[in-house]
């Protein structure tokens, strides 16, 4: 289930909002197709990010894929526990597997996510 609050990328990225702030984080659907994540690369605070651009690197035991970024903006702060506990992803994705927070620019882009509901369809459609 996808929680109504949040809003979703196309690459598999959550977002919510507060303000200008952007706490981000991947889908349920996303670990669950990875499998059991191993290692996540984790971008430095202060470092800028595009939207639609490579925010992190993301191991399973399945493949290596890249996070992709979901507003633009400065990180302002990185989950330090994800570098030692990576599992944190797989167990809640959408509580302690955040994975940064951005303060977003003004191109950030929120008009092109997806609400809880269309990103169902459009994950249910990607699975078939």
């Amino acid at each position: 289930m996808n929680p109504e609050e949040l809003r979703y990328h196309r690459d598999h990225s959550w977002v919510k909002t507060s303000g200008k702030r952007a706490v981000i984080g991947i889908t349920d659907y996303a670990q669950n197709a990875l499998g059991d994540i191993v290692y996540i690369d984790l971008p430095e605070v202060e470092s800028l990010v595009d939207s639609g651009t490579e925010l992190a690197e993301i191991e399973s035991t399945k493949a290596m894929s890249s996070f992709i970024a979901p507003v633009s903006g400065t990180i302002v702060a990185v989950n330090e526990k994800l570098a030692d506990s990576p599992e944190i992803l797989n167990e809640d994705p959408y509580g302690q597997g955040w994975i940064v927070v951005v303060d977003m620019d003004d191109g950030a882009k929120l008009d092109e996510l997806m609400g809880a509901g269309e990103y169902g369809r459009y994950i249910g459609e990607e699975a078939k």
